[in-house]
């Protein structure tokens, strides 16, 4: 990716250096937290109509966000942005945090006539506490709902090299993207229905539910990749795509030598990560990324 003329965003807390979370609750993956995996053109239209998104789709009405075995939620440790970040990973995430940033406010504004508020993306090592409870490095990159904020060890994008075999700028700016299409799916509500419904629904119905809204996740980093063509460079995009394939849950089950089990299947298949990253980066619209109403994932 070539971002030398990109801005970099002031949202940023430097929470490195702080221990909180390491040997505290891990949030399970598609409950409590929203981690790299509702209806976005249904929430655009019921948001302008007045309506509740999920309602129109049959889902159960309700707000509040969390789910089974997460904590209160409860108020992150807030720091100021440093005034200047420091080192090459710092200022790469800086400016794939403010091109999505003005992605999405023009695509607010053009739909909804309003601004979108920003999330803070939380730098930390080791641990941390949310507003979702406390964390460590080993869960991955995620969202948490409760305050509307990411949270990002950045040594994640070596295990993502290493480990699973997807190198790249591109694949590590798919990763922020995710997180922030999940703050996307908070703020019109949607994040907020689903929790609800899964709530209300089995294991097996709430996981894909959750599979349902992490293939959005992915569908809407592709819809910020379409905007920002400019910035990709040759083999950007086959980097993202590698790490779509690396992370679905089947490639996943199978690297850790288990046998598959799509009921537990939470952010969906690597060939489904796939397909509805690249059907948002090659249309570009919020309508593609309809995985609730889709009857192929």
């Amino acid at each position: 990716m070539n971002l030398d003329d990109e801005q970099e965003s002031s949202n940023i807390v430097d929470r490195r250096g702080e221990r909180g979370g390491g040997g505290g609750m891990r949030l399970p993956i598609g409950d409590g937290k929203l981690g790299i995996g509702g209806m976005i053109v249904v929430g655009v239209i019921a948001l302008l109509l007045g309506q509740n998104p999920l309602a129109m789709i049959g889902m159960v009405e309700g707000a509040g966000v969390g789910g089974p075995g997460v904590g209160q939620p409860q108020e992150a440790v807030a720091r100021s942005a440093p005034p200047a970040l420091n080192g090459t990973h710092d200022r790469f995430i800086a400016k794939v945090l403010g091109s999505t940033e003005r992605t999405w406010d023009a695509l607010f504004r053009d739909q909804l006539g309003k601004p979108l508020p920003w999330p803070k993306l939380n730098l930390f090592e080791g641990g941390v506490n949310s507003g979702c409870g406390q964390a460590d490095s080993g869960m991955g990159p995620f969202y948490c709902p409760a305050d509307q904020q990411v949270y990002l060890d950045a040594s994640f994008f070596d295990d993502l090299s290493r480990r699973f075999g997807a190198p790249g700028d591109f694949a590590a700016a798919y990763v922020i993207a995710h997180e922030v299409g999940h703050h996307i799916q908070t703020v019109l509500g949607i994040s907020a229905e689903v929790q609800q419904a899964r709530r209300a629904s089995g294991p097996a119905q709430g996981n894909a539910l959750s599979v349902r809204q992490e293939l959005q996740a992915d569908c809407l980093a592709g819809v910020w990749a379409h905007h920002n063509r400019d910035l990709l460079e040759p083999g950007d995009i086959e980097e993202g795509l590698r790490a779509a394939q690396a992370i679905g849950d089947d490639t996943l089950q199978q690297k850790a030598g288990a046998r598959l089990n799509p009921e537990s299947f939470t952010h969906g298949t690597s060939a489904q990560r796939m397909r509805w990253l690249q059907a948002g980066l090659q249309s570009g619209q919020i309508n593609t990324c309809d995985t609730f109403a889709a009857r192929r994932l």
